[in-house]
């Protein structure tokens, strides 16, 4: 999850210029079918004006909302992160729905998609994996089954995997509103 989001950084600070530049509405799609972690996370490391996740579309025309709340006063260009999930309609729906119903704007689309699955793991994310990796041979060993391993406030947890397919984890609203104050 750390290497995607430093991924996605350095790609939208790479984006920032051409959008600075050429005065662009770019939509930068990312991974996240059925959740918008990435994205909102992503928007928010990354300086982006906006988020557009799947958590938030069934309430609101999230695009609508974006253009119709000036979401460029102050700014010649703007960066949304989108989840590529199909209830958002992708950066590429989302392009195509600007030209269309706002041909004002000049809009570019990016998909990540696998950028975000490589490069180099962090010092964090390998420790991760051993902490991990270790827990799972000790389940073996006390002849645990049908868990999966996790961490919980920093500490090893075995969960169900009824439990953990079971529950969806919901958005943090606060993440949300912190993306939208800091695009003002």
């Amino acid at each position: 999850y750390d290497t995607a989001l430093n991924t996605i950084m350095e790609c939208v600070d790479k984006i920032r210029d051409t959008a600075t530049s050429h005065e662009r509405l770019f939509f930068i799609e990312v991974m996240g079918r059925d959740a918008g972690f990435l994205a909102l996370n992503g928007a928010i490391a990354s300086g982006a004006e906006a988020a557009i996740i799947p958590e938030i579309s069934t309430e609101v025309d999230q695009l609508a909302e974006l253009i119709e709340n000036g979401f460029r006063k102050s700014k010649n260009s703007s960066i949304v992160l989108v989840a590529e999930s199909p209830v958002t309609g992708g950066a590429m729906g989302l392009a195509q729905r600007v030209k269309t119903e706002y041909p004002g704007y000049d809009v570019r689309v990016s998909i990540l998609g696998h950028l975000q699955r490589g490069g180099s793991p962090t010092a964090y994310d390998r420790i991760l994996a051993s902490r991990m990796g270790a827990a799972a041979i000790d389940a073996l060993l006390e002849e645990q089954r049908n868990v999966m391993i996790g961490i919980r406030n920093d500490e090893i947890v075995y969960v169900p995997f009824s439990k953990a397919i079971k529950n969806d984890k919901p958005i943090n609203r606060e993440l949300l509103e912190t993306l939208r104050r800091l695009s003002i």
